[in-house]
This record gives structure tokens, C-alpha cells and sequence, in this order.
């Protein structure tokens, strides 16, 4: 047993997938360097819990059992640091940081080249579901104040204290009977008709905190319906080479651009996009059969081995102006309506989702929504605009009206090969210049809480747009965003999840009138609301 005093463990959860492992591997090291020299200047030794495997090509807990068996050669009273820099699956080491009785820290590198930040918020949300104590630090450089300190404070048996003032709790009396009318209708609405959320597989890629108990979801009148990705794959089937040739043909005439090739293991290919048309008529056709009011994909894992990725199919859904798909009868499905998707099978982003399009729809607001990851950002200043502005990311699910030029805007390109084997389109693009209402449903000492703020999605020089998105995944739609009264900081240090649900108004009045209305939707559903940052006309 190696002796604890003035040791801490360092454990590197990573992905499930070998390719992304070994891709990340090398920030991983630069990461884990820096961090034992900040570890050593405080007298302290930064002790690797197990070995980088020669075979493997790199050093991550890849799996859960592989996390229960490194806990196990941990001593319980120990200190630990979780350190990442990539994506990571949180299942893999939850099970050791839930019978774990000493401190635990989490860390990330604040880099956008992998998704790190994005790896440590969800295992803090999925700690905060869990119940586990935990403290948390991010740096680029670690050696800023920032970072000294907390670690300084960290070792020495004190928590780190971090910033909420940005945060209140809701008051519903504060507001105007109209749009609380707007936010009471929507909930007892739900209450009374109930809702159904089609739920293809939870608990994707190890994401705990996006799976919500269904006691805490059928007293707001919401239900699974839990099915199966192999149903789609079977679905996929019967759609015929016609119906798919017929998404496909609509997507052209509205101008969405596609970058093909001719190898499939690099490029993408027509054969690709074809087998995504066919999966959105699949799910189309499986939403309405179930009477979903959303649904969510997981896609890792299973369905990545089976067929193209599905986050073009994801985008289309969440648009109201979306390829037809006709029912028996021969009428389009739901015909100008979205079908709110969650990304991952994120329910959070599911309840979020429902009741964005819900509120939208009753303030007449253009209802598409859609999440990202809180990949990355950094302070900009210039034209106009000094902000810490956000990137906002994800692998492609967002609806063409929220990028600029809509479908006109919208490029599709190969999902990287390291985590989408068999390819597949996104639907991608730069997000248009807006209002925005950014939100977060999680759980919290085991009910739920809903985080609701206001923003901005800002426009940025095209230098500067290329330089961020080739900072990060390229192929991916990106939103550059301004929070406001939230500084970097604050937001991770409150934020219990990897994605960010987002929706945009017509003017910033409105906005704010769309927040109050779903904060109060929220509330009247029974969960804890909180507003966070400047959330006023």
C-alpha cells in the first residue's frame, strides 16, 4: 500500500472508445505534467492510481470495471484527483468515487482541442445526482491564482470556495400575471393530458446525470416510453429508397450543402446521407406511433456500429421546418410542427426541451430548441464586443433556424472517424446573431432544479469564427455566446451538466418575458428554479 500522507491519486477517466483514447492521450500527459508541478509546489505528490498501458496506447480508465478494479488498489481515506482532458464516460469511475471517504477533486485543462470541460461537467453533475462531495478546478495554464489557490486550500482540507452570487431563487409572485398564466397553463397542461418522452436506450455514454428517475418525472405528468435503437434500425428498413431520395431532394432544394467523397472510412458519402434520411422517416414514423411528445437518441453505444450518425436526423426534428414524412393516410406527420429532440437521451434536455416548445409556442415565439456542450471560450475584444464569449458546440443536432441562413446556412460534413466509425452528416453552421435563453434541468440532493438565465448568441469576425471551430471540432455547429451577469467561472462552478439548453427570442424583452414564463413553468411543475445572472428586460 503506498502511504497517503501527502499523497493524492490521480485517476484519468476516459472514453469507452479506443480511437478517442488514443487521440487524446498526448493532452492527457501535457495535462497531467503541468498539474504535478502544481501539485509539487505545494509540498505535495501527485500519484498515478495505475499505469498508462503500453497496448492500449494510453492511460484512461476505459471502462466501468476497469474503474472498480483501480478504486479498489486506492486507499478509501486517500485523496484523490479526477483529471481530465478529454471526453470522458462517468459510469466508468462513479462507482469508486460513491464508496470513496476521502476528498475528491476534479479537474480540466481549459482547452477547447478536446472535449475535457465538457468530460468534467457531466461527472460533477453526475457526482451532484450521486450525492458525492466533491470540489472542482479548471485552468489553462495552472499556474494562475485561480488555480493555485483552490488547489493550495484543496490540499489542505478546506473546501474551495467558488462564486454563486449569480445565482437566486426564483420568485413566483414576482411576476406578471400574464406570463405566469403562460408558465401555470403549460404545467398543468402537462399534469392533466400528461406527456410522453421516447426514450431510444438511456444512459449514453456513461452520462448518469442525464438518466431522471421516473418518480421524479410522472409527477409533472411526464413518462417514457422506453424504446429500443435496434426498433429504428428495424424501422430503418422499411422506409423505402424513395422516401429517403425524397428527404434528401428537399434538403437540396432548401440549400443545405453536403461535402462528399468517395471513401467511407474518411469522407463523407451519398450512401451515408442516404441511411440518415432513412433513419429521420424511422423515427418520424416511431414518434408518432408511440404519441411521443420528444424524443432522444443515444447512438453511442450500439447504434454507432449499426449505422451513420443521427445528429442530421436530430437537427431536422427540432425544427418546425423539417422534410415531410407521410402517415398511412398519406398526410404529412405532424405537419410544420418540431418534434423536440434530446441529444444523448439527455432527459434533463428532454423536460427542458418540452417545455421550451410548449412556453415558445404560446408567446408565438419561433419554438426550435436544441442543446449544446459547454465546449470551450475565451475573452474577445473587438468589434464592438468585450465579453468572454462561450463556444457552444455539439456534434451536429441543431436546428438549421437557429444558423445563419437557416438551411441556406447549413453545411453537412463527416462525423469524426474516432467516434463515428460509420460516418454520417452533421447539420452544420455558425448560429445566428440573437437573444437567447440558456437553461439546465438537473437533480440536486434528489429532486429536481432548473437553472434558467439569459444570453446572446454575438457575431464575430469570420477570422475569428475559423480560428475557434478549428480550436475544437470543426465539423460541428457552434454558437458564440454572452452570458449575461454569468462569468466564466461562475458558470462552471454552478453548472451540473455538460450540455446547455438554448432557444431564441424575437427581441431581448422578450427574452426575458420567455424566461420568467418558463421559470415559471418550472416552478408550478414542482421543481426548485433558480435565475441566474442579469435576467431582466
Amino acid at each position: 500500500m503506498i502511504p497517503t500522507n501527502r499523497t493524492a491519486f490521480l485517476v484519468t477517466s476516459g472514453d469507452l472508445r479506443l480511437a478517442a483514447n488514443q487521440a487524446g492521450w498526448p493532452a492527457q500527459v501535457e495535462l497531467e505534467r503541468r498539474l504535478a508541478e502544481a501539485v509539487e509546489a505545494e509540498g505535495w505528490t501527485a500519484q498515478r492510481a495505475f499505469d498508462a498501458d503500453p497496448v492500449t496506447g494510453h492511460g484512461f480508465v476505459s471502462s466501468q470495471r476497469m474503474g472498480m478494479d483501480v478504486f479498489a488498489n486506492v486507499p478509501v481515506d486517500a485523496p484523490v484527483i479526477v483529471a481530465t482532458a478529454v471526453w470522458q464516460y462517468s459510469h466508468h469511475v462513479l462507482a469508486g468515487l460513491r464508496r470513496h471517504r476521502g476528498p475528491i477533486l476534479t479537474i480540466a485543462n481549459w482547452s477547447g482541442q478536446w472535449p475535457g470541460l465538457v468530460g468534467l461537467l457531466n461527472l460533477n453533475g453526475s457526482l451532484t445526482k450521486a450525492g458525492v462531495a466533491y470540489d472542482s478546478l479548471w485552468s489553462e495554464t495552472f499556474d494562475d491564482a485561480f488555480f493555485r489557490e483552490g488547489l493550495r486550500s484543496w490540499l489542505a482540507g478546506r473546501p474551495i470556495e467558488h462564486d454563486l452570487s449569480h445565482v437566486r431563487r426564483f420568485d413566483a409572485s414576482s411576476v406578471g400575471d400574464d406570463l405566469a398564466k403562460v408558465g401555470r397553463d403549460v404545467a398543468r397542461e402537462l399534469a392533466e393530458r400528461m406527456a410522453i418522452l421516447g426514450v431510444f436506450d438511456e444512459g449514453c455514454m456513461g452520462m448518469y446525470n442525464a438518466i431522471i428517475d421516473d418518480e421524479l418525472l410522472n409527477p409533472m405528468g411526464l413518462y417514457k416510453e422506453r424504446l429500443s435503437q435496434s426498433a429504428l434500425v428495424a424501422e430503418m428498413r422499411t422506409v423505402t429508397e424513395a422516401e429517403a431520395a425524397g428527404v434528401r431532394s428537399w434538403l437540396d432544394e432548401h440549400g443545405m450543402r453536403f461535402h462528399t467523397g468517395h471513401d467511407p472510412a474518411a469522407d463523407l458519402t451519398e450512401e451515408q446521407i442516404h441511411e440518415q434520411c432513412k433513419m429521420y422517416v424511422a423515427a418520424v414514423r416511431i414518434a408518432e406511433r408511440f404519441a411521443c411528445d420528444a424524443i432522444g437518441i443515444q447512438y453511442q453505444q450500439g447504434l454507432k456500429d449499426m449505422a451513420p450518425a443521427s445528429d442530421l436526423v436530430e437537427g431536422l426534428l427540432n425544427d418546425p421546418n423539417r422534410p415531410p414524412v407521410l402517415a398511412a393516410s398519406g398526410e404529412p406527420i405532424r405537419d410544420g410542427l418540431a418534434i423536440p429532440h434530446f441529444n444523448e437521451v439527455d432527459e434533463g434536455a428532454a423536460v427542458d426541451a418540452l417545455v421550451t416548445n410548449r412556453v415558445w409556442t404560446r408567446l408565438g415565439f419561433e419554438p426550435s430548441t436544441t442543446l449544446h456542450d459547454l465546449r470551450w471560450g475565451e475573452r474577445f475584444q473587438a468589434d464592438g464586443i468585450d465579453a468572454f464569449v462561450w463556444v457552444f458546440e455539439i456534434s451536429g443536432a441543431v436546428p438549421a433556424s437557429h444558423l445563419t441562413g437557416g438551411y441556406a446556412g447549413a453545411e453537412g460534413y463527416r462525423q469524426p472517424p474516432m467516434y463515428f466509425p460509420l460516418g454520417g452528416s452533421t447539420l452544420s453552421g455558425v448560429s445566428k446573431p440573437g437573444p437567447i435563453v440558456w437553461s439546465r434541468v438537473f437533480v440536486m440532493e434528489g429532486v429536481l432544479h432548473a437553472d434558467v438565465g439569459l444570453g446572446r448568441s454575438v457575431e464575430l469576425p469570420d477570422d475569428e469564427v475559423r480560428r475557434r471551430r478549428q480550436a475544437t471540432t470543426p465539423e460541428w455547429p457552434v454558437m458564440n455566446a454572452v452570458l449575461h451577469g454569468v462569468t466564466r467561472d461562475q458558470m462552471m462552478a454552478r453548472h451540473k451538466a455538460n450540455h446547455v439548453q438554448v432557444a431564441y427570442a424575437p427581441t431581448e424583452r422578450d427574452a426575458w418575458r420567455a424566461a420568467l414564463a418558463k421559470a415559471s413553468a418550472f416552478d408550478e411543475m414542482g421543481m426548485s428554479v433558480h435565475l441566474c445572472g442579469e435576467v431582466s428586460p
